[in-house]
């Protein structure tokens, strides 16, 4: 496919319902996937949720309910968000998918057959809430810095896969850029990792029975990160045949936030140079979202539910606050306070105030025939650039910028004035205003999808409908 662009999310972790981080992936997800689809490209978007484990083994049985039940409940609920946030993925996977799991197990025996994977005895220092071994340096004062937890001293037989052999192999593929790790501080990061030796990782479990078990060792379960690294593939209708890829694949981009990029950029980067596959061409690594420069905890009082912000803001307002938060790459930090002030000065005072005057200032003239003419003259480059990028909040600003520019040309042209006085201006004058609104209503479509249509139609219709009521 020579036209194609392929993004993924990292599929979700369904111990516990969705929340704000994970609303942040996925709208940029769809929000660069609905930038390339107006580029021309035959766009596939995959988001899912991953679905095995002990966590989830435990967190089932906590709730008194069955592991599928307790999965069926909390994979719906992401299913429901990314319908109020406007997703629109072109695949959800989940890891329970019936073919997901028949594909899982022919992999793993093909790891088996290729001799990637070796019996072995695995002990190390365990974090149940990652599902991960930890190396000690990746503790913080002997705990888990991503669960402030200290991990549990364990021995267990199991399957391995063959890690070191490739480790050089790895640090090329890197360094050369024949993987992209983005923002560069990241792949900094994960070389300076590999300046270590990789110790060979474990890809089965012998006491976990939520999970998918090794065709050559039933006795064992495929150990969570595997199977879940494999949607990336299933998720396209993979069967597991590897004369076969899908024509999708290499992914595009990756996205994910920087808690999950080692492991991304070692196991999942291993298993396919083990089984002789094409390398994803990017991963773009995000930061987390604060609150008041704290990690958002409801301990600490300053969590933003997701569904209060759709409830506050809109879909649309929630979809530019938090992609306009800060750069895409960096922590951003946010208060519920800050936000409101943003969303009142930038949509409600900015865009909305625009769309409300060049539709009632223009309502008696018909330009849409003008307007048609010069769309192709949308100066985009920039934005073009940004997205390439994927610096959002950069080219959100630029598209504020234009809304500025628009409204103060309004201003200063009064041209409620000018219809008493001079008709062939007033005219000029509101063509050029409504071409603005046209062409930023076309900037704001990957962004704000549902604004972008309601600007066109009140454009065409001469009505305007208050797009963002101000929130006091």
């Amino acid at each position: 496919m020579k036209n194609k662009f392929y993004i993924t999310t990292p599929i979700y972790y369904v111990n516990a319902k969705p929340h704000i981080g994970h609303a942040y992936t996925t709208i940029a997800a769809d929000v660069l996937a609905r930038f390339q689809k107006l580029q021309g490209k035959e766009v596939f978007f995959l988001t899912g949720t991953d679905e095995h484990g002990l966590k989830i083994q435990k967190k089932a049985a906590e709730a008194g309910m069955a592991p599928q039940q307790f999965v069926d409940g909390i994979s719906e609920e992401f299913k429901r968000l990314w319908e109020g946030l406007d997703i629109g993925y072109s695949s959800f996977i989940r890891t329970t998918d019936e073919d997901h799991v028949e594909t899982v197990k022919k992999v793993l025996q093909a790891l088996y057959d290729r001799k990637a994977v070796k019996k072995g005895l695995y002990s190390g220092l365990y974090c149940v809430g990652c599902e991960l071994f930890k190396s000690n340096n990746e503790l913080v004062d002997g705990k888990c810095p991503d669960h402030d937890s200290a991990p549990e001293q364990m021995t267990e037989e199991c399957w391995v896969l063959k890690m070191t052999e490739r480790q050089k192999e790895l640090v090329g593929k890197i360094t050369s850029d024949e993987i992209k790790i983005r923002p560069q501080k990241y792949k900094k990061e994960i070389l300076s990792f590999l300046e270590n030796r990789l110790d060979d990782v474990s890809i089965s479990r012998k006491n976990v029975s939520w999970g998918i078990p090794l065709p050559f060792d039933p006795g064992q379960t495929s150990y969570v990160w595997i199977d879940a690294f494999l949607n990336y593939l299933t998720g396209l209708g993979w069967n597991g045949d590897l004369d076969d890829i899908p024509d999708e694949w290499p992914a595009d981009v990756q996205l994910m936030g920087k808690d999950i990029i080692r492991v991304h950029a070692t196991i999942w980067l291993v298993m396919l140079m083990h089984l002789d596959m094409e390398l994803p061409k990017e991963i773009f690594v995000h930061g987390h979202i604060l609150s008041g420069g704290k990690k958002m905890s409801k301990t600490l009082g300053n969590a933003i539910a997701i569904e209060e912000m759709i409830g506050k803001f809109g879909t649309d307002g929630t979809r530019y606050l938090l992609l306009s938060a800060g750069p895409f790459g960096e922590d951003v930090d946010v208060t519920m306070e800050r936000l409101v002030e943003k969303y009142n000065a930038d949509l409600a005072n900015g865009l909305g105030n625009l769309v409300s005057r060049v539709v009632k200032l223009s309502e008696n003239l018909d330009i849409l025939k003008t307007m048609d003419r010069q769309l192709e003259s949308v100066e985009k480059e920039n934005i073009r650039v940004f997205m390439d990028n994927l610096n959002f909040d950069a080219a959100l600003i630029e598209i504020m910028g234009r809304i500025y520019k628009a409204n103060k040309y309004i201003t200063d042209k009064e041209p409620w004035k000018i219809a008493k006085e001079n008709q062939a201006e007033f005219l000029a004058v509101m063509t050029i205003s409504k071409i603005d609104l046209w062409e930023i209503a076309y900037l704001l479509e990957p962004f704000m999808p549902e604004t972008s249509e309601k600007i066109k139609k009140a454009l065409e219709t001469k009505q305007a409908e208050i797009l963002f009521p101000r929130i006091k």
